[in-house]
């Protein structure tokens, strides 16, 4: 019965806020504003999945430059943990299809996301050439998953190079974000599921890397967030079995 309450209520929240979302962009399309705006009302589902998602940054968070926010990917409940922390104005890069989802997609799109053929690699590399152009002429940053796909509890995948190079080209910082594990942890006919820990790590000076292979920079990133992963995946586990969660 709650799995029926909460499915419906999801599917209500999540149209009204895409079909009102559509609307309010139409005022001011493609506003890389609008990304956290409504990353963050997706967020707000959080409770109803009986989640408590627990934000972390830095202090001073609020005033980065623009940036390449780089996040690991799990599955699909990063819209109710990820999407918590995003900063304004950054938009993400996701792949041409979820202009395809009913509502969602259309929302996606006037919200100034970009969409690319993941697929298609000379068309990769011009998406590369757009960032770098955006980072020039705009106050924007840019969210992407360098795993490249969902990792369902397969552990911090290999990453791909494209938002390195990207930084790297544009001569901005990578700011790791690590989500703790949410792989089988929510019960949808459970009434709670615990905690979840999204950390915003201090920004990573591309500028150190000059002189290394961009595959340097990706493993130096790599490995700070899958210390950082461990560290928060213990601590929500001590933190739970304690009954601590907030």
């Amino acid at each position: 019965m709650l799995l029926i309450f909460r499915f419906l209520v999801v599917v209500l929240y999540s149209v009204v806020v895409c079909v009102a979302g559509c609307i309010y962009c139409l005022f001011s399309p493609r506003n890389p504003r609008h990304v956290a705006t409504f990353g963050h009302l997706f967020g707000r589902l959080s409770p109803l999945f009986g989640l408590k998602v627990e934000l972390r940054k830095p202090q001073d968070a609020d005033n980065y430059p623009n940036a390449i926010y780089i996040c690991n990917h799990q599955n699909n409940y990063d819209m109710i943990t990820a999407a918590k922390i995003v900063q304004s104005p950054t938009v993400t890069v996701g792949k041409k299809s979820l202009l395809w989802i009913p509502f969602f997609g259309q929302l996606y799109w006037l919200t100034g996301n970009l969409l690319i053929e993941r697929d298609n690699r000379t068309k990769a590399h011009g998406t590369i050439g757009e960032l770098v152009n955006q980072f020039q002429t705009k106050t924007i940053s840019f969210w992407m998953f360098p795993e490249g796909t969902r990792s369902r509890g397969r552990g911090l995948l290999p990453f791909k190079t494209g938002a390195f190079h990207a930084a790297v080209a544009a001569g901005v910082p990578i700011i790791p974000v690590v989500v703790s594990d949410t792989h089988d942890k929510i019960k949808l006919n459970r009434l709670k599921n615990g905690l979840a820990i999204v950390e915003m790590l201090p920004p990573v000076d591309v500028k150190a890397f000059e002189n290394q292979s961009v595959r340097k920079l990706a493993t130096h990133c790599r490995e700070l967030m899958a210390e950082k992963l461990t560290e928060l995946n213990n601590e929500v586990a001590a933190r739970e079995a304690s009954g601590k969660i907030g």
